[in-house]
């Protein structure tokens, strides 16, 4: 990478084989790739580097590349759900729409939980207008809801599986800084830079899609990405 795109934070966009050696799951309805962290999924107001200018090459012989079921923040790394055609795109937005579909994210923070697991009920809404995306815990906003277990603990930080219930922008991480426990690295609601390192430490580490009545589930893990490694392995994972 070269030193400008680092310095600015930006990460360049993925080659064919770079993307389709991202690819972790595939079948006739969807593709399961690993979004690597610091590339927003959609080309943004400005243009600039995005995941969609390489889906191309994940066609696999259909005529027309996959497109996103649902979307990660630039910053979060990991699972990310694509359709290969019309139908299956269509059945899996009912999916998200309708919580079927189980996320599990990995994310590292600062301090943690007393306790050993719980749940977040707290209702989110915009911070305002001008900021767009951004969230608030807010008694009036939408039902937002997150189970969490700690999985290790380390030198002034937790690790921890966040299983959204719900589906609200940004809401793992507003979730964890109204905790008091913000995700490393987040440069919105907790205490990371805006450029440089810690990125965000928040990784959508395994997902498990009912896609066919008839079969299992499809349950796809996404391997830690090489900016989260040093805090687990401080925290106790032994690289499983």
């Amino acid at each position: 990478m070269s030193e400008s795109l680092e310095r600015s934070g930006e990460v360049p966009e993925l080659t064919a084989e770079e993307i389709q050696a991202r690819v972790l799951h595939r079948d006739g309805l969807m593709l399961v790739i690993d979004k690597p962290v610091g590339l927003p999924v959609h080309r943004g107001p400005k243009g600039g580097a995005n995941l969609e200018s390489s889906f191309d090459a994940l066609r696999f012989g259909l005529p027309r590349p996959p497109v996103l079921a649902h979307r990660l923040d630039k910053d979060t790394s990991g699972c990310l759900v694509l359709g290969r055609h019309r139908k299956a795109t269509a059945s899996l937005g009912l999916l998200f729409k309708h919580g079927k579909i189980s996320k599990t994210y990995w994310a590292l923070v600062e301090g943690g939980p007393v306790a050993a697991e719980g749940t977040i009920d707290m209702p989110l809404g915009r911070l305002n207008a001008e900021r767009g995306w951004w969230q608030k815990p807010d008694p009036e906003g939408q039902t937002a809801v997150t189970n969490w277990k700690v999985l290790g603990r380390g030198d002034g930080l937790a690790w921890l599986a966040l299983e959204p219930v719900t589906g609200r922008t940004h809401q793992l991480r507003v979730h964890a800084s109204a905790m008091g426990w913000p995700i490393i690295g987040d440069n919105i609601y907790g205490n990371g830079p805006r450029f440089g390192e810690p990125r965000l430490h928040l990784h959508s580490r395994e997902i498990v899609i009912p896609i066919s009545r008839n079969k299992d589930p499809v349950r796809v893990t996404a391997p830690a990405p090489a900016h989260l490694l040093q805090r687990l392995r401080a925290c106790g994972w032994m690289g499983e």
